[in-house]
């Protein structure tokens, strides 16, 4: 079974009932144009190319998609209706990212991660769920909070911190976020935690002021640790679909993100969104949210993700 990576069969229902609706919507649109018909012809290729755009995979990404099945007719000369959700997976999981495990390559904790990603994207609800799933493995974790424009933001991160048993460091509203980055990961080293999670504001209208910002705090991480940060991870609400899209691509400009992380999977049509910002930035896609719950935060396996997406149900063919 290609769940056995990094999915139990709990996390693979989760996923699959998270891409329901993407899922509908691309099979839906396929049923006319695959009634009938026993092989892929250009109609069909049409109908793949407005399902795929329809559910935010993004007109660049299609386009090669679309390139790639016309190859696999004209070498095969003939591609079944029965073999094109297997293509589909094949193609498109060739042009995706692997994640890997950077973990293993920090030879003395804390592994440390910076997180960023605009307001309102669910960044803070990221770190929860992130520092529960390390909690579960016997991990321990603090939680940093270099977001120190917004008391809110603070205040959240608290309770999380408290709900999943992690610690937490903060400063006064208005700190120096590096300070606070800095002091965040020597309070991790002195009391020999394994993870630290750092938090960030999420403002974007003054690009050159969060460069700055976002410099600095990563010069702070490598000073308190050499090597840290260990992974910059970009939150992303899927259901923005196209936003996504912009806000992945000023954060690559400013900072060295390392793996995306797209929340609210199950609120949308738009899945397809995962395959086009993995592709198109050539950044691995490290985590998806398909829920509310602690345990929603799903390790991204590109096969496995593209199995619950494009294999159809009984009924769609």
């Amino acid at each position: 079974m290609i769940f056995k990576k990094w999915w139990g069969k709990s996390d693979k229902e989760a996923v699959e009932q998270g891409l329901q609706k993407t899922k509908e919507g691309f099979w839906g649109r396929l049923k006319r144009s695959v009634l009938g018909k026993d092989r892929v012809d250009d109609d069909m290729l049409d109908q793949i190319e407005e399902a795929l755009i329809e559910a935010d995979v993004g007109v660049d990404t299609t386009v090669e998609i679309i390139q790639r099945l016309e190859q696999r007719i004209a070498r095969d000369k003939y591609i079944s209706t029965d073999e094109l959700h297997q293509i589909l997976i094949d193609e498109i999981g060739s042009m995706l990212k692997d994640t890997s495990d950077q973990e293993g390559g920090v030879s003395e904790p804390p592994y440390v991660i910076l997180i960023v990603g605009v307001n309102g994207v669910g960044k803070t609800t990221t770190i929860g769920k992130l520092a529960y799933r390390y909690i579960q493995q016997g991990k321990t974790v603090l939680m940093g909070a270099a977001d120190t424009f917004r008391a809110a933001a603070i205040d959240q991160l608290k309770i999380w911190a408290e709900r999943t048993g992690a610690q937490f460091y903060a400063k006064q509203m208005g700190a120096d976020p590096a300070a606070v980055a800095y002091e965040a990961v020597q309070q991790a080293i002195k009391q020999h935690i394994d993870v630290v999670l750092i938090d960030t504001a999420g403002r974007l209208h003054n690009k050159s002021h969060l460069m700055r910002e976002l410099a600095k705090i990563r010069k702070a991480l490598h000073k308190a640790k050499p090597g840290a940060p260990h992974e910059v991870l970009l939150v992303l609400d899927a259901t923005t679909g196209q936003n996504a899209f912009e806000q992945c691509k000023q954060f690559s400009e400013v900072t060295e993100v390392t793996g995306l992380v797209l929340t609210k999977l199950d609120g949308t049509a738009k899945g397809g969104v995962v395959i086009g910002l993995s592709h198109q930035f050539d950044i691995p896609i490290k985590y998806i949210g398909v829920g509310e719950q602690m345990d929603a935060l799903k390790t991204f396996d590109k096969r496995a993700f593209l199995e619950a997406l494009f294999s159809p149900q009984r009924a769609d063919v």
